[in-house]
């Protein structure tokens, strides 16, 4: 008879995405589950098993042997990156709790703790933004936006604890100093750092990763940082879309076959210039543009790119593009209607 060896047992994995709306207690810390796919590999602290067996005969008998089981425990590596979410933000000399988006990412595989700090004493800019006191936030809502129901952060206290892969957004919040030009460009830093440790790529911390093994720092070195950016600017934009809908039995029910009139109204309200305003509204999903809709100011413009203002842009996402030039208060509104239906 032959002998087989007995496959070794592995730890199953349970993977779920989870998500950033949960209140965060001011003693507690943040803990987020991975997303679907470990960008470093296999999870911290699984044991890697391995047995060899060597098959014979003896007198016309088949027979096995096997050799001993050698085990791998695999390390923790560190990794962490931020990236910046929101664009340029604009700003007004004298503004306050001006906010700035990013999303701080465990790129390690196993679960890690974060500290966070602000650095708005940049070179390269125009102006120091002045960060609030606090200054870093949980984004709770998801808005993108600095309100009254995020989380402040405090060092030490509610570091964000985040597993493989997992991630959170983050809120620098800065006031605007008042001696500020138009144009002028203000650089604000968010900074994440594993509380393992940081240093040089490869640098080993024994016996701190998880599941017992070692941690080994990743690419990152156990820390990165990424940059947003404020910019002074005089003009005051405005646009607001409305939509109306009309169905196919004479009434106002979304259904499938309804056409949607998308308006959207966009306005400079004080004294400044915007210099090639565009109007970029991209087509929304589950509907088709119903061709040759695109109307401004109460004038029809062609879906082609000609020499008209506008047009359905089909590289890419399908868009409606209107270009509506330099716009200041004296331009007044400016109107951009077009048509999708309902598939």
């Amino acid at each position: 008879m032959t002998l087989k060896p007995k496959q070794p047992e592995r730890p199953a994995l349970t993977r779920w995405r989870y998500g950033i709306g949960m209140q965060i207690a001011a003693f507690g810390a943040v803990l987020l589950a991975a997303q679907t796919s470990f960008a470093a590999g296999t999870p911290a602290g699984t044991v890697i098993d391995n047995t060899a067996q060597v098959s014979f005969d003896i007198g016309g008998t088949s027979l096995s042997l096997n050799s001993n089981t050698v085990s791998i425990t695999v390390d923790e590596r560190i990794d962490v990156v931020v990236t910046l979410q929101s664009p340029q933000v604009l700003v007004a000399g004298g503004e306050s709790n001006r906010s700035l988006l990013f999303r701080v990412t465990n790129n390690g595989n196993g679960s890690e703790g974060f500290a966070l700090a602000i650095d708005s004493n940049l070179g390269g800019d125009d102006f120091d933004p002045v960060p609030a006191v606090p200054a870093i936030y949980f984004d709770m809502d998801a808005s993108g936006d600095f309100n009254p129901g995020d989380v402040a952060y405090t060092p030490g206290t509610n570091d964000p604890q985040l597993l493989a892969d997992g991630f959170i957004d983050i809120l620098l919040v800065n006031d605007i100093p008042l001696a500020v030009n138009n144009g002028d460009i203000g650089l604000s830093q968010l900074i994440a750092t594993s509380q393992t440790g940081s240093g040089a790529a490869g640098d080993v911390f024994a016996g701190q990763g998880e599941g017992g093994g070692d941690a080994v720092l990743g690419t990152s070195g156990g820390q990165a940082a990424g940059n947003g950016e404020y910019l002074v600017s005089d003009v005051a934009f405005s646009i607001v879309k409305s939509v109306v809908v009309a169905d196919p039995f004479g009434g106002t029910q979304p259904v499938p076959g309804a056409t949607l009139t998308y308006t959207l109204v966009v306005q400079v309200t004080n004294a400044g210039t915007a210099g090639n305003s565009t109007v970029n509204d991209p087509i929304p999903v589950n509907t088709s543009y119903v061709a040759n809709s695109i109307n401004v100011n109460g004038a029809p413009v062609t879906d082609a790119v000609d020499g008209d203002s506008g047009e359905l842009n089909l590289a890419g996402v399908p868009s409606v593009v209107v270009r509506l030039g330099d716009l200041t208060q004296a331009s007044g509104v400016q109107t951009v209607i077009f048509q999708v239906t309902i598939d």
